[in-house]
């Protein structure tokens, strides 16, 4: 007897695109070469990504993480995390002389830049991002304490009291909703209309592809997972955008283990996708867990082709 006769029929909407993006996979391949290159232990500071199945797999070929510089033997390779770090790490690391490696995700650098620029042009700089979030306190630490000024939502761009309007910029954190950023960028724009942004939007490619996948699948799926960690902002933002294009519930999963299989009571259709940094081994994780219970069609909504590479560090490159 066929056993798929006696399972309820279950249609999956899958993501697309979905998973890692370039500068997950640059900053994995970075620690990934140079525990090639130095050999055991590598050390990196805090969590290379946000997602603890990608961390515990390189520690287990010899990564070492570390909350501080001060936890690394001196002279030993460190490499800090694809979030980005304040200026003082790299000054610090180079005063123990350890071996540096920078695995920042290049669009996190850009807006680094852009700060640096807008503070040598004298402006005042909105930081639009969470505050705590180790990008966000990247991107604060490149300038002086006080250059930067975080707001976090609509009531913060409301309450805000620049110095001077006529001198003021905003910059933004890579990974929010696009939707929510917009509109706190609506109200700076509305209050300070002379407010300086970037040449071109912060939100980086990924976190907007996989934002407007989710709004593909959402009005269509009566639950949607998104495979992530709950430290991952793009991950959690992704749920938050599931609930609000129409999916009848949402929810975040780290692995299949963590499925709450009483909200798929009653669901025919379940929309899944994978925050930025979360592998495609885990997504297959999910799928085989929905099929031992479900007869699934599997259906795929692509409504963009990511086809970015970042260049590694000089260094790692034979």
């Amino acid at each position: 007897m066929d056993r798929t006769l006696s399972k309820e029929k279950l249609t999956i909407l899958l993501a697309a695109p979905r998973g890692f993006c370039a500068g997950v996979d640059r900053a994995i391949q970075i620690v990934d070469k140079a525990l090639a290159k130095y050999g055991a232990p590598v050390y990196v500071r805090h969590e290379i990504v946000h997602n603890r199945f990608v961390v515990e797999g390189l520690e287990k070929k010899g990564a070492v993480f570390v909350k501080e510089l001060d936890q690394v033997p001196e002279g030993a390779p460190v490499v800090f995390s694809a979030h980005g770090v304040p200026k003082s790490v790299p000054a610090n690391a180079r005063e123990r002389k350890l071996v540096a490696l920078d695995a920042t995700c290049p669009l996190v650098s850009k807006v680094h830049v852009e700060a640096e620029r807008h503070h040598a042009a004298e402006r005042e700089i909105v930081l639009i991002g969470h505050a705590g979030h180790p990008e966000v306190i990247g991107t604060m630490g490149q300038l002086r304490e006080g250059a930067v000024k975080l707001v976090e939502t609509v009531a913060d761009a409301e309450a805000f009291a620049p110095a001077d309007a006529a001198r003021l910029a905003y910059i933004t954190q890579t990974t929010l909703s696009v939707d929510d950023t917009a509109a706190i960028v609506g109200v700076l724009k509305r209050r300070f209309p002379a407010i300086a942004g970037p040449h071109k939007e912060d939100i980086c490619y990924a976190t907007t592809n996989r934002q407007e996948a989710v709004k593909a699948i959402a009005p269509r799926a009566d639950v949607v997972l998104v495979i992530g960690a709950p430290n991952s902002s793009n991950s959690m933002r992704l749920v938050e955008v599931a609930a609000r294009a129409g999916a009848g519930k949402s929810a975040l999963v780290q692995r299949a283990h963590d499925i709450d299989w009483a909200m798929m009571t009653g669901a025919r259709v379940v929309g899944l996708t994978a925050g930025a940094s979360a592998p495609d081994v885990l997504v297959d994780e999910v799928l085989d867990a929905f099929r031992a219970r479900y007869d699934v069609t599997v259906e795929e909504l692509e409504t963009a082709r990511e086809t970015v590479q970042f260049r590694l560090p000089r260094a790692l490159v034979s």
